[in-house]
């Protein structure tokens, strides 16, 4: 393996979705960068979400902004390095199950669409329609954006990846940063670098990076499990092989996956055991869709997202030194990393962005002013 090189305009720690894609955008903006992963590239939260990219957010227009962006931005990735990213549009059903939920959505739909977001109401007979699984009796409608896709996360890691070396980027995989200096000189096993700028894209490790150089970011490491259970025929025998992704209040979120059915539903609480976990998301899958109520539920794959207090990203940059973030999507990442990238970007060419980025700092869960983070 090569030295490291002795500097760089700029060091990115993390290689996932998010880290892929600042070290493309700075490398293909002349600016010289090396990005340092500590076990694989796309090992982290990019691996563990349900592989979809989607624009509507609830209550979100600002997320939704990036996820529109960042769709533009995957389709015109996909164009440019002929890469097949896996984009299979399959739509977004959010399903209501009472009137506080349709009146937020009436309120906010103005918010959305100006974000750039197609989305509208549907009747539970239409909810029946998008996803027949689903029992219309217990909806009262839903949201619906048919701008959402399945997608292959490690073909877009590789994707980001590939474009960055041809760019000029340095990227060392099985390379954890073991420290950051004042003056900004990282440190790893494998020798250090004087950066002119550090960017912490470092998923769920975001917080411990962060420490390194002082700085304070709020992200909690958050252990999900995915599931998966069999694929029911449809009336007539036709198989149900293209589900939208549904998400209900309950926080259950199922979509097609292959020949089966992928089923997220967070985590067991505190106190409850893995199988009492299990057969809670058991009996709220067969009470919203009753032809699954005698499957059996396997386990699919585990991991850990990077979450924020509030559910939001945290992209920015440090008031007292060139050391910039982004992390604390909650599983989002997938859905704003080509925008996440392009901020990140312009902050470290001192470039504005297309919206005001105050409002993703770390200063609106840290109780401190915002600044131009």
């Amino acid at each position: 393996m090569s030295r490291l090189p002795e500097r760089a305009d700029a060091v990115v720690i993390g290689g996932g979705v998010i880290g892929t894609s600042v070290a493309c955008q700075l490398a293909e903006s002349g600016v010289g960068t090396v990005l340092l992963e500590r076990g694989a590239l796309g090992s982290g939260s990019s691996g563990t979400t349900a592989g979809v990219v989607r624009t509507y957010f609830p209550g979100k227009p600002l997320i939704s902004n990036l996820a529109v962006r960042s769709l533009a931005a995957y389709q015109a990735l996909a164009e440019r390095t002929g890469t097949d990213l896996g984009l299979r549009r399959i739509g977004l059903l959010v399903l209501f199950t009472d009137e506080q939920q349709v009146r937020e959505f009436r309120d906010t739909q103005a918010a959305q669409h100006a974000a750039g977001v197609d989305v509208e109401f549907v009747t539970p007979a239409e909810v029946a329609r998008l996803n027949p699984l689903v029992d219309e009796r217990t909806v009262l409608g839903a949201a619906w954006a048919p701008e959402a896709y399945g997608c292959d996360p490690a073909a877009i890691v590789r994707a980001y990846a590939t474009a960055a070396e041809k760019a000029g980027a340095v990227l060392r995989t099985e390379t954890p940063v073991t420290g950051i200096d004042p003056d900004g000189v990282v440190h790893t096993p494998e020798g250090s670098i004087r950066a002119d700028n550090v960017v912490c894209a470092a998923g769920p490790w975001a917080d411990t990076v962060g420490a390194l150089a002082d700085v304070r970011i709020p992200v909690s490491p958050y252990p999900v499990e995915m599931l998966l259970t069999d694929t029911p025929d449809a009336p007539g025998g036709a198989p149900l092989d293209a589900l939208p992704m549904t998400l209900h209040p309950s926080s259950l979120r199922i979509r097609s996956w292959g020949e089966r059915i992928l089923i997220g539903m967070g985590r067991p609480a505190p106190d409850e055991t893995r199988q009492a976990w299990l057969e809670r998301v058991s009996g709220t899958l067969g009470t919203i869709c009753p032809s699954l109520a005698d499957h059996g539920i396997d386990s699919g794959w585990t991991g850990d997202l990077d979450v924020s207090p509030d559910g939001m990203a945290f992209i920015g940059r440090d008031d007292s030194r060139p050391f910039f973030y982004a992390a604390g999507f909650s599983g989002q990442g997938l859905c704003q990393a080509p925008a996440a990238g392009e901020i990140v970007r312009n902050l470290v060419l001192g470039k504005e962005s297309w919206i005001d980025t105050a409002p993703l700092s770390t200063a609106r869960c840290l109780g401190e002013p915002a600044g131009t983070g």
